[in-house]
Order: structure tokens, then C-alpha cells, then sequence
């Protein structure tokens, strides 16, 4: 199982999560409300997720961001 990893980008508030190390020729796909999601373009599994205007969102207060995915956690050794 691959740790999830982060990358904030102030300039254009997004912010990326992926499983793993970055990916190239996935295949991304737009979930609704500033939302993608990444997948594997030959399993179709997911890779990692993009939120859109993440630091707006939060000056809205909000109590939560909601992604609509499953997630299951466990720690990395």
C-alpha cells in the first residue's frame, strides 16, 4: 500500500493529494464542486484527488470538506 502525499499551491489554492509518488498519463475527471479525481488509465483505481480553491473554501466557514470517496487508513511502516 502507498503512503498518501500532499502539495499545497498558494498561488492557485489547490491542493493534491496522491497515493504514492505522482503519476503521468492518468486520466483526470471532474466530480463536481471543484473536485477531480486521478485515475489509473488501464485499473481504473484511483491515484489521488485535486480540491480547487481549497483556501476559499475554507473562508466561507464551512464545518467540513466532503470528497466523495471511500477511504480506509492505516499507518505506513
Amino acid at each position: 500500500m502507498s503512503k498518501l502525499n500532499y502539495y499545497f499551491d498558494k498561488e492557485a489554492d489547490v491542493l493534491y493529494f496522491s497515493q504514492g509518488k505522482p503519476q503521468k498519463n492518468i486520466i483526470s475527471q471532474e466530480i463536481g464542486d471543484d473536485i477531480i479525481v486521478r485515475k489509473h488509465p488501464s485499473t481504473g483505481e484511483v491515484v489521488g484527488f485535486t480540491i480547487l480553491n481549497f483556501i476559499k473554501r475554507g473562508s466561507k466557514k464551512l464545518a467540513a470538506i466532503s470528497v466523495p470517496l471511500k477511504a480506509e487508513f492505516t499507518l505506513a511502516k
